[in-house]
């Protein structure tokens, strides 16, 4: 029997209103999966390729065949947008079976709460922190809600595997089927995994069984991808250049009309955005503020209506939704500023292309990106805009290196060429989560004996790598600093310390968050800013510019009226996380003498200076670099973590032997120092201590509490120092990339 026949027959009702004349690859690989097997399921497809209907037609029609008596399926999603967006394309597939669709999240009312408490039954759909949240304050409901749960379907599980949040969603699943007696399986959804098999053990753990991966055939993707460059002056690369001299015309004419449009690439923005609706990512929130006030600006200048919308994850829930709704609507020729809050699954419409800012850290996030397009029969389309301030006329070699332009050519050729995407991140020692969970699993279960709590916690797959020796260390601190408490019976309960913790509505995230303001004008609740500054100041939210008029300390409030102008907006630290391929390829776009036929003219012309100079400095065949007398310039070519990890090696291990001094990087790129000794020295230097079997806690200086993650504080020093030694720093890379250096780069000294 073929997949479409085993559905039940209101799904089938429900694709022949659709129109659609055959089920897709995915959709005929994920229900022989779902059907035939009772292992757990991962489905990887592009996006937009019914990866959703995939997994729901085959689960709706088995909990249609056998009706369960508590939840059926629960779906877990990293957005409350994404949510909202998929409850309704759930409930029109459910509606004739009379299946319930629930969600549970902070904008949800609690009169649909307590109904689904009351009636358990169908499909709920919530975010981590919310299922934190259920697990917490309505542990005695878990068994009658999920006693017979059967599926639990995690959409863009990519965003799950390389950062605490995935873990929490992982304890949470696993604690959560103990506690009901369920053992439901596990079907993950995303549009770019790039190691399948990683990625299938990071879904199956602790679940007894294995994950079946479908192979639906390699699909022809196609593109549009276009990449340009920009110096913020008039002068373009090239321009000098015979075979460069015409810049692009609409550049041009956007200049000639608006002076003020100060930055060319955002004048080329603003002129490829003009009667379109489009998507204009950026890397942070400030950048988003800054980019989507000067394009409002630019309107102005043009004495144009206002065009342009903001959606990032400071703003308010009305902000936010407003711009999703204009996206939607076909007849608004919109577009909108965002961060990685639009990279996931929503639906936004027929959107005809996507712009990005700089290159993103990850592959990951520029197909999540550049998929936001594409949608309804029309091919993904990304604009790449490069942008820096030209370099000066004495500016040393690194800054002769664009590096975003390269940066984005190899996140584009690394998938073209090889299909990578960045495999999960193991071999941590999430310390920070363990705590957290601890402290959860406390609170939601009562007392509890050392034994047991220990028993609950380092049994779930997670913290395989978290010793009994460990948690010993952490319990004995939490009691020391009152976060737990012994009873008379020697058992274990949360202490006062630990409650004003647990108590706190914060306490459901586990990402790192800032101390945050809510910001207001009048009625309007326009979102929430880090570090207000004072009372009539200027700050910048929304894409627009505001004067503080009051600041409430104690509530946290923010008060202020609209007025015009351009200011810079701080929403606090943007991390970034680069694989070393993605270095690796960088140094190999530098090398090679090929052209890339998504490069636009400046990119082309900017590329070939940089290239130019890599090649004359040597920088590609000797990876240190003298930049004049005792200066030298080191390019590792590698991620983030064991550039971090070298990094310290030579502050720590090899500086009294360099004779080092005046120590500056710019993660992961290059570090720039100086040193006593000569270019053969440092390499067998290097080399030497590289090699030897040191302690990783040598890394860390003196007295170093390197805390990072959101429960740190609440730590003993020594996780704190052994999780980052071991957990953060890749030694291991590490070593592989002094190898390479030293081969590379000195092998003329080095015998």
């Amino acid at each position: 029997m073929d997949v479409f026949s085993r559905y039940a027959p209101f799904v089938q009702d429900y694709i022949y209103r659709q129109g659609w004349q055959n089920l897709r690859a995915i959709q005929q690989a994920a229900g022989d999966a779902i059907f035939n097997t009772d292992q757990n399921v991962l489905l990887s497809a592009p996006t937009a390729s019914g990866k959703t209907e995939a997994a729901f037609f085959p689960i709706l029609t088995l909990l249609d065949e056998e009706p369960p008596s508590s939840i059926g399926a629960l779906y877990i999603a990293p957005l409350k947008a994404l949510i909202n967006d998929q409850y309704q394309r759930l409930n029109d597939l459910c509606a004739e079976p009379g299946i319930k669709v629930w969600r549970w999240h902070g904008d949800v009312a609690q009169s649909q709460k307590r109904k689904l408490l009351r009636h358990p039954s169908g499909i709920l759909q919530i975010t981590p922190e919310s299922l934190e949240s259920l697990m917490l304050n309505k542990h005695m409901d878990i068994p009658s809600l999920f006693g017979d749960l059967r599926f639990i379907v995690i959409d863009e599980i990519h965003s799950m595997l390389r950062g605490d949040r995935g873990g929490q969603t992982f304890c949470l699943i696993e604690r959560l089927a103990r506690l009901a007696g369920c053992h439901p399986r596990r079907i993950g959804l995303s549009a770019t995994i790039g190691d399948p098999t990683a990625a299938a053990n990071f879904l199956a753990a602790g679940t007894g069984k294995g994950t079946v991966t479908p192979k639906t055939g390699d699909t022809h993707e196609v593109w549009r991808l276009s990449m340009e460059h920009f110096y913020q002056d008039p002068h373009q690369a090239g321009q000098d250049d015979d075979s460069n001299e015409n810049t692009q015309p609409a550049l041009e004419e956007a200049t000639d009309k608006a002076p003020t449009m100060a930055d060319p690439g955002l004048a080329y923005i603003f002129e490829h955005t003009r009667g379109k609706k489009c998507l204009v990512f950026t890397n942070s929130r400030e950048e988003c503020e800054a980019v989507c006030q000067a394009l409002r600006s630019y309107c102005a200048a043009n004495h144009e209506p206002d065009r342009f919308m903001i959606h990032h994850g400071n703003l308010s829930t009305a902000f936010r939704e407003t711009a999703e709704e204009a996206m939607r609507d076909d007849n608004v020729m919109m577009t909108t500023c965002a961060t990685a809050t639009l990279e996931l699954g929503i639906d936004i419409g027929r959107l005809e292309r996507a712009f990005q800012i700089e290159a993103p850290f990850t592959v990951s996030g520029f197909l999540q990106r550049m998929g936001r397009t594409g949608r309804r029969g029309n091919p993904p389309e990304m604009w790449f805009v490069m942008r820096e301030e030209h370099p000066e006329s004495r500016a040393m070699l690194p800054e002769l290196i664009p590096w975003s332009l390269i940066q984005g050519i190899s996140l584009v050729q690394l998938y073209l060429e090889e299909r990578f995407v960045e495999p999960p991140r193991t071999g941590r020692l999430p310390y920070s989560l363990l705590y957290h969970q601890t402290m959860s699993t406390l609170a939601a279960g009562g007392e509890m004996t050392p034994a047991e709590l220990a028993s609950r916690i380092l049994t779930l797959s997670y913290f395989d790598d978290i010793s009994q020796d460990d948690f010993k260390v952490l319990l004995r601190h939490l009691l020391k600093t009152d976060q737990i408490e012994r009873t008379e019976n020697g058992g274990l309960i949360v202490g006062l310390a630990g409650e004003r913790v647990v108590n706190n509505f914060k306490f459901y995230a586990v990402f790192q968050e800032n101390v945050e303001y809510s910001v207001h004008s009048g009625s309007e609740e326009l979102g929430t800013i880090v570090k207000p500054p004072p009372v009539g100041d200027k700050i910048a939210i929304a894409g627009r510019v505001w004067v503080v008029e009051d600041v409430d300390h104690k509530h946290h409030q923010v008060y202020c009226h609209e007025v015009k102008g351009r200011v810079p907006a701080y929403f606090g630290d943007v991390p970034g996380d680069i694989h070393p391929r993605i270095l690796e390829r960088m140094q190999q776009v530098l090398q090679e003498d090929k052209s890339y036929p998504y490069l636009m003219k400046n990119a082309i012309a900017r590329l070939k200076e940089a290239r130019a100079a890599a090649q004359s400095s040597g920088m590609l065949d000797h990876p240190l670099i003298n930049l004049g007398g005792k200066m030298w310039c080191l390019f590792p070519w590698t991620g983030t973590y064991s550039f971090l990890a070298l990094e310290r090696l030579l502050r720590r291990k090899c500086a009294k032997r360099l004779g080092l001094r005046g120590f500056n990087s710019v993660r992961p790129y290059y570090m720039q120092f100086s040193m006593d000794v000569d270019e053969q020295h440092f390499y067998e230097i290097l080399k030497e201590e590289a090699a030897a079997d040191f302690d990783p806690l040598d890394l860390l200086f003196d007295k170093e509490v390197p805390s990072f993650d959101k429960y740190d504080p609440y730590l003993p020093d020594e996780l704190i120092r052994k999780g980052f030694a071991e957990g953060v720093l890749d030694i291991k890379e590490m070593r592989r990339c002094v190898r390479r250096i030293v081969r590379q780069g000195h092998s003329k000294y080095v015998k």
